[in-house]
C-alpha cells in the first residue's frame, strides 16, 4: 500500500509540472484561429441588361376638365336656392329660382298682343278676298286690290312678330329658373335669397367637372431635346402613343390607383421658365383628385432595350462626390468600380457607364469588408429569402 501511494504522489507531481505547458498550447492555438477569420458573407446582384422604360417624374397640378360659372340670363330677385353646396349636379338641374311673376305677366301681355294681331290678320284676309272679287268683275280699281294685298301681308308679318315676342317672353320665364350648364360638382352659393342679380353679370356659383380630371405638368425643353437626340441616335426606342403610361404620385408619396393617358405636349416654350407644358387625363370616380392639388407625374417617355440597373443601396459616394460600386471579382475579392448613374426609379439606379453584363455588384454587407478582401458572395434574392425564413421561424417559435 505504501508503494502505491508513492506512485500516485509521483504522477500528481508530474501533472502539476506540465499544466502550464498545456495551458500555453491552448492559448497559442486560440490565437492562431483568431488570426485567421472566416470569409464574410455579402449579398450581390449579377448585372443583366434588360428592357426598361425611361420614366420621368415631373411636378404638376390637378385641374377640372370643364369649369362653368353659373350666371343668370335674366335680371331679377332670387327667391329660392335649389341645390346643396358641394353636391353632384347634372346638366339642366335647377339651381336658383328668380321671381317669375314679372315674366309671367310679360307672357300674358304678349299672348294678348298675338291674339289681337291674329284678329287683324283675319280682317285683312277677308278684305283682300272681297276686293279681289270686285276687281275680277271690274267693279273695283286694280290699285285698291294691290292695297288690300299689302295690308294682308303686313298683318301676317305682325302676327309673326307677336309670336316671336311671345317666344322671347316664355324663354325669359324659363330663364327665371337658373339651371346647371354642365355635369359636375357645384361649389359655394355666392348669392342668397333676396339678392338682386343682373343678367349675364352676377356669378351665382361654379360647377366643375371632376371625372375625369386633367394633370398639367411641365418639363424643361433641355430634357425634351436630350430625349429627342436619344431617339435619333437609337439609344432609346419610342413608345407607341397608345402605350404611354402616365401615373400620379400624391403628396403623401402614395401612387394613385388609376393610370392616365397623355393628351398633348404644348407647342411652345414658356419664355420665363424654359418649360413646356404637358397634359394627362385621369379618371376620378372617388373624387380623390381635386382642382389645385399638387402632384408628381410619372411619365414613360422611352424604352431602353438593354438598360443596366442596380438597387439604389448598391451605389456609394466616394470622397470626391463621384459614384462607385463594389464588385466581386472571379477570385471572390472585392474591387471598387467607378460608375456613372442616370435616373433613379422605384429604388433602382440606372447605370450608364462602368458596368457590363455579368458583373457581380455588392448590395449588402458593406461593413464586413474593405477593398481587396476575399468574401463569400451570395445572391441577394437568396439572402432575402433566407432572412425571411429566419424571421418566420422566429415568429413561429
Amino acid at each position: 500500500m505504501s508503494g502505491l501511494r508513492a506512485r500516485s504522489a509521483c504522477v500528481a507531481m508530474m501533472l502539476a509540472a506540465f499544466a502550464p505547458l498545456l495551458v500555453a498550447c491552448d492559448e497559442s492555438s486560440s490565437a492562431v484561429s483568431a488570426a485567421q477569420p472566416s470569409e464574410p458573407d455579402v449579398s450581390i446582384v449579377t448585372v443583366k441588361p434588360q428592357p426598361r422604360a425611361v420614366v420621368r417624374e415631373l411636378p404638376g397640378r390637378i385641374s377640372p376638365t370643364r369649369v362653368a360659372e353659373v350666371r343668370p340670363r335674366v335680371s331679377g330677385i332670387v327667391v329660392e336656392r335649389l341645390f346643396r353646396q358641394g353636391s353632384e349636379v347634372k346638366a339642366g338641374d335647377p339651381l336658383y329660382r328668380i321671381d317669375p311673376r314679372p315674366f309671367e305677366v310679360e307672357v300674358m301681355a304678349n299672348e294678348a298682343a298675338l291674339a289681337k294681331a291674329d284678329a287683324a290678320l283675319m280682317q285683312a284676309q277677308q278684305q283682300a278676298r272681297r276686293i279681289a272679287t270686285l276687281t275680277s268683275q271690274r267693279a273695283a280699281p286694280e290699285a285698291e286690290n294691290e292695297k288690300t294685298i299689302a295690308a294682308e301681308l303686313q298683318a301676317k308679318a305682325e302676327v309673326e312678330g307677336r309670336k316671336a315676342e311671345l317666344a322671347r317672353a316664355k324663354l325669359n320665364l324659363d330663364y327665371a329658373t337658373v339651371r346647371a350648364p354642365i355635369d359636375g360638382v357645384v361649389g359655394a352659393a355666392l348669392v342668397s335669397e333676396g339678392a338682386l342679380v343682373v343678367q349675364n353679370e352676377t356669378n351665382l356659383a361654379t360647377v366643375q367637372q371632376l371625372d375625369p380630371v386633367y394633370a398639367d405638368f411641365t418639363q424643361s425643353v433641355t430634357e425634351l431635346n436630350q430625349l429627342r437626340r436619344a431617339f435619333e441616335s437609337g439609344d432609346l426606342d419610342r413608345i407607341e402613343a397608345d402605350a404611354v403610361k402616365v401615373r400620379l404620385v400624391l403628396d403623401d408619396n402614395t401612387l394613385y390607383g388609376l393610370d392616365g393617358k397623355l393628351l398633348f405636349s404644348d407647342a411652345k416654350v414658356d419664355a420665363h421658365t424654359g418649360q413646356v407644358t404637358l397634359r394627362g387625363e385621369f379618371r376620378n370616380p372617388r373624387r380623390e383628385l381635386l382642382p389645385g392639388m399638387y402632384v408628381r407625374v410619372r411619365l414613360d417617355q422611352g424604352l431602353d432595350s438593354d438598360a443596366i440597373a442596380v438597387p439604389q443601396q448598391a451605389v456609394q459616394r466616394n470622397g470626391g462626390g463621384g459614384s462607385e460600386v463594389f464588385v466581386v471579382k472571379d477570385d471572390n475579392r472585392i474591387a471598387v468600380q467607378p460608375v456613372r448613374t442616370g435616373s433613379v426609379q422605384d429604388g433602382i439606379w440606372f447605370v450608364t457607364e462602368g458596368l457590363k453584363a455579368g458583373d457581380k455588384v455588392v448590395v449588402e454587407g458593406f461593413q464586413k469588408f474593405a477593398a481587396g478582401d476575399k468574401v463569400k458572395p451570395q445572391s441577394w434574392s437568396e439572402a432575402e429569402a433566407s432572412a425571411d425564413d429566419r424571421h418566420a421561424l422566429k415568429v413561429t417559435r
